[in-house]
């Protein structure tokens, strides 16, 4: 039985890590990009997303979209089939300001409202059985959601209470690079700063098209206009100027 307890047990443990991040000292995305990588992996998820909520229903999940490292291919079929507003993940986050968890049924359409119609669900993905997610607000009051996706159990006591305060804790410092970044934020468009991001991220011109549903033709133009903008001689260089900015 100890063993059994141990992987968790040392999650606890090293779970004060994250409790002692000084947000001032966090000033890019991509910094947090990186420490959300650390927190999945620390408590045994596969993936995560940070995403503004959807306030109406043509609003496009990639376009929500703030960290994330999910496969293109759900991103994709996310936003062709319109299932993000209608989910159950935003369905329930919007009932509770409690954490959430569940499985394959969170991402899939809950129906309500669209009569006799065929409910829409997304194809299974392997290393996508379980989430956990929390409802999350600016200063401001504008909600956010952030969600850990894998194959693991869900968390429970004080587990739960340390992954959630993590995730607070790494909103509150995504938050501080939200407004550090406004003023230059507004020289560029979002879809420049989308592809700017998923390149930072490591996507291709193919994948990024993929994931923002538009042809390989347009990102490149977004990242030329882009450069532009940012008095850089190619992509490289306006991604690490946009990091610089706290664009991205």
């Amino acid at each position: 039985m100890k063993e059994a307890n141990e992987p968790a047990l040392q999650r606890e443990a090293d779970a004060d890590l994250f409790f002692d991040i000084d947000p001032a000292s966090v000033q890019t995305e991509y910094e947090i990009l990186q420490l959300m990588r650390q927190l999945v992996t620390r408590y045994g998820y596969a993936h995560f997303l940070i995403a503004r909520l959807p306030m109406a229903e043509e609003q496009r999940f990639s376009e929500r979209l703030v960290l994330s490292n999910w496969p293109a291919e759900l991103v994709r079929q996310y936003d062709a089939e319109q299932i993000f507003p209608a989910s159950g993940l935003v369905e329930r986050l919007r009932r509770t300001k409690l954490p959430i968890a569940g499985g394959p049924e969170l991402l899939e359409e809950t129906g309500k409202g669209r009569g006799m119609g065929a409910i829409r669900q997304l194809q299974p993905h392997p290393e996508m059985v379980r989430h956990f997610a929390v409802l999350l607000h600016t200063t401001s009051g504008e909600p956010f959601l952030a969600m850990l996706s894998g194959k693991r159990e869900e968390p429970r006591g004080g587990e739960k209470a340390m992954i959630y305060l993590a995730l607070v804790q790494l909103f509150e410092c995504l938050e501080r690079t939200f407004d550090a970044g406004q003023p230059a934020r507004e020289k560029l468009s979002s879809r420049e700063i989308e592809c700017l991001r998923w390149a930072a991220a490591g996507k291709s011109s193919d994948e990024i098209a993929i994931i923002l549903g538009i042809s390989a033709y347009t990102v490149a133009s977004y990242f030329k206009s882009a450069a532009r903008k940012l008095d850089a001689v190619n992509r490289v260089q306006a991604i690490a100027r946009a990091i610089r900015m706290k664009l991205i």
